[in-house]
């Protein structure tokens, strides 16, 4: 999956696809990470009682899972990520049995490299869960 340097990139072009499993675990080991606690993220009552259909994933954790996937795609260096941002659309809501989110990498746009700077690679992704996007305008650039 990772970008290989020399390879023929084309606009459209699906370049990287995965799937990862989200477990109530996970949200706790990344509430102990971000020191975000709400119980939102680990409490079923809590999160139907606020009018959620039941505990939902960080935010940041599922922009986590996508930038996930271009880190892996540019050959593990997070130093070859220009930039890389998200809205967010709809939560990911995990079930005590656990979900999947699955992220897909489409080049977006290629630029040369020049005076104002190295070649890139825009990668537009999407992310879903259970056929639902969660993620919207979510782009990268990487230096190729």
């Amino acid at each position: 999956m990772s970008a290989d340097p020399q390879e023929q990139l084309a606009v459209g072009q699906e370049v990287a696809r995965r799937t990862y499993p989200v477990h109530r675990a996970d949200l706790v080991r990344y509430a102990g990470a971000s020191g975000d606690f709400n119980p939102i993220h680990w409490s079923e009552s809590t999160a139907v009682g606020v009018g959620l259909p039941g505990v939902i994933a960080h935010g940041m954790f599922t922009m986590a899972l996508a930038g996930r996937l271009v880190q892996e795609w540019a050959g593990g260096d997070p130093g070859r990520i220009a930039s890389y941002g998200v809205r967010f659309t709809k939560p990911v809501v995990v079930p005590e049995e656990g979900t999947e989110v699955e992220v897909v990498a489409v080049v977006g746009a290629l630029t040369e490299a020049g005076d104002d700077g190295p070649a890139t690679v825009r990668l537009d992704l999407t992310a879903t869960c259970a056929g639902v996007g969660v993620l919207t305008k979510a782009r990268a650039v990487v230096t190729r």
